[in-house]
């Protein structure tokens, strides 16, 4: 179901170009459900090439995520919304970066660094969009998402 929402509202903020709440919602996974925020992460990713069929950005997608919820589980116990921010912000700006490995296997280091220098001015408004919408919504999401999750399983234990 999370990774249905996370989808969806991708697809209502595609006409913003390069912003989006999925860097959101996979560091909200993985501070809440730890490695079971794996879950959600991967089924967005399948949807993913369910809709648009599988291509380079979606095979990035399988590590890419990843690397954020790894950094998201390291600091799963800061509160201050500026750190959740900043590690937002950073991986937006680095995501060109990130995903070169698959262009290098594509088409060798060059191509890969040709690739990710062209898409800096891409990277820009990432950062920028993962930054503000991290900034303003991720502690009371974890807040409320935390709760939901409390509330679940208790229900489940009875």
């Amino acid at each position: 179901m999370l990774g249905a929402l996370t989808f969806g509202a991708k697809v209502a903020m595609s006409g913003l170009p390069n912003v989006e709440p999925v860097s959101l919602m996979v560091m909200l996974f993985a501070v809440v459900f730890g490695w079971k925020g794996l879950y959600p992460m991967y089924l967005y990713v399948l949807m993913e090439i369910l809709l648009y069929g599988i291509n380079l950005w979606n095979i990035n997608y399988l590590y890419v995520w990843l690397l954020l919820a790894v950094g998201a589980l390291a600091m799963r116990q800061v509160k201050n919304p500026l750190l959740w921010a900043l590690l937002s912000g950073v991986f937006g700006m680095a995501f060109g970066f990130l995903c070169c490995p698959v262009y290098i296997f594509i088409g060798g280091f060059d191509y890969a660094i040709r690739w990710w220098l062209a898409g800096i001015v891409y990277d820009i408004p990432h950062a920028i969009g993962n930054f503000v919408i991290a900034l303003v919504l991720f502690v009371p999401l974890r807040n409320l998402l935390t709760k939901l999750y409390t509330k679940l399983q208790g229900n489940s234990m009875q």
